[in-house]
C-alpha cells in the first residue's frame, strides 16, 4: 500500500483563527446506530472542563423533535430539532436504517452547513444519508467495509476508500465503522483544538489518542492470544526510543523474527508498516513538545526522533499541512 496522506487534509491549520469547533449536533433519523450516536455524544456532550479541556456546546436532534426508534431497539427522544442544526459548527450523522426517503429538511440542514462554512461528520453508513445529500459528489469518503460497495455502486460520483478508518476532506469527514468514528472524532478534536485536548479527551475515554486515517480497517490479530505472540512489548519500547534510529531488520533481530516475518506481523497488529507508523509517533511526539515546551525547533526534532529540523518540516507539512512554527502558534499552552 502506497503511503497514505491523502486521507488527511490539515491545510486548515494554515488559518486555524478561522475555525471554530465549539457548537456540535448529532442528528437522530429513524433506525440511528445506538452505539456511533453514544460516540458522538461521549466525545462532544461530556463535560470535561474540570481536567481544562474546552466545553462543546452539543445537542441531539430529530425532525421536529419527534422521538426517533434506534437500531437496538430502544426509542430516543430528542430536545431539539433541526433548527438548531442551523447553528452548528459540526452536524454529526450516526449509521441510520436508509437513505432513500430522506425528507428535504435533513439534506436542507446538511447542505446548508457546508455552504455556510460549517462540517459534517459520519459514522459508519451515515455516509449513505450525506452521499443521499448529494455532499460526497466527486469527495474522497469511506464507511463501513461491508457497506463500501454498496455505497460505491449507489452514488458512483463518490470516491469511495473501502480500506481506511476515517477520511478527512474537510468540511466532510467519513469514517468505518464503529470504534473508527472515535477515530475520527479525535482526529478532528486535535486538529482544531491540537493534540493536548485530544489525548485528554482519549484519556478520559481510556481510547487510543490516535490512530491514523489511512490504516485498514481489518487487522488480522486484533486481540492477540498470548502475550508472547504480540508486539505490544516492542511497541512500547520504541515509544520510550523515538530518538534512536531502527531499521526493520533490527527490530526483527529484537522480536526473534525474520525480517519478512516481523514485516507481516508488525502489518497485522497495526494496520501499517514499521517505518510510517514510527513517523507517525515521532510526529505526535513532536506535537507534544510544540504544544508544552519551549524547546527550539532543532530540539524538538531530536527528541522526537528525526535528523534534522528541515526533515522534521518536511514531515509536517507532509502530514500535517502545515509547518512546526505555525502549529505552536495556534496550539501552545502553558507547559
Amino acid at each position: 500500500m502506497a503511503e497514505l496522506t491523502w486521507s488527511i487534509n490539515f491545510l486548515p491549520f494554515l488559518c486555524h483563527t478561522d475555525l471554530v469547533l465549539h457548537n456540535v449536533v448529532a442528528l437522530a433519523l429513524p433506525g440511528v446506530g445506538a452505539f456511533e450516536l453514544g460516540v458522538f455524544c461521549e466525545v462532544f456532550g461530556v463535560d470535561r472542563s474540570d481536567h481544562g479541556i474546552p466545553r462543546f456546546d452539543f445537542a441531539v436532534v430529530s425532525p421536529n423533535a419527534e422521538p426517533v426508534r434506534s437500531s437496538a431497539g430502544f426509542s430516543i427522544s430528542p430536545d431539539h430539532g433541526l433548527d438548531r442544526g442551523y447553528k452548528a459548527d459540526l452536524v454529526c450523522v450516526p449509521a441510520s436504517e436508509g437513505d432513500s426517503d430522506l425528507s428535504p429538511a435533513v439534506v436542507d440542514l446538511l447542505r446548508s452547513t457546508v455552504e455556510r462554512g460549517g462540517r459534517v461528520m459520519s459514522a459508519c453508513t451515515g455516509a449513505f444519508t450525506l452521499a443521499a445529500a448529494g455532499l460526497l459528489d466527486g469527495r474522497q469518503c469511506t464507511t463501513h467495509w461491508m457497506a463500501a460497495d454498496d455505497l460505491a455502486s449507489e452514488y458512483p460520483l463518490a470516491r469511495v476508500q473501502c480500506d481506511v478508518l476515517y477520511v478527512d476532506d474537510d468540511p466532510i469527514f467519513t469514517s468505518a465503522g464503529t470504534a473508527a468514528s472515535i477515530d475520527s472524532c479525535l482526529h478532528l478534536v486535535r486538529k482544531e483544538l491540537g493534540a493536548s485536548v485530544a489525548n485528554g479527551i482519549a484519556r478520559r475515554m481510556v481510547v487510543p489518542p490516535h490512530r491514523e486515517g489511512g490504516q485498514a480497517q481489518y487487522i488480522d490479530v486484533p486481540v492477540p492470544e498470548t502475550e508472547c505472540e504480540t508486539l505490544q512489548p516492542l511497541l512500547g519500547w520504541l515509544l520510550e526510543n523515538l530518538d534512536e534510529d531502527h531499521t526493520v531488520d533490527e527490530l526483527a533481530t529484537r522480536t526473534h523474527l525474520s525480517s519478512r516475518t516481523f514485516a507481516r506481523r508488525f502489518r497485522s497488529e497495526t494496520g501499517t508498516t514499521p517505518h510510517l507508523w514510527l513517523t507517525q509517533q515521532r510526529l505526535l511526539s513532536a506535537e507534544r513538545l510544540l504544544e508544552q515546551t519551549d524547546e527550539p525547533i532543532e530540539r524538538v526534532a531530536t527528541l522526537s526522533g528525526f535528523s534534522s529540523s528541515s526533515l522534521l518540516r518536511h514531515h509536517f507539512v507532509r502530514r500535517r499541512g502545515t509547518t512546526p512554527q505555525l502549529y505552536r502558534r495556534a496550539f501552545r499552552q502553558s507547559a
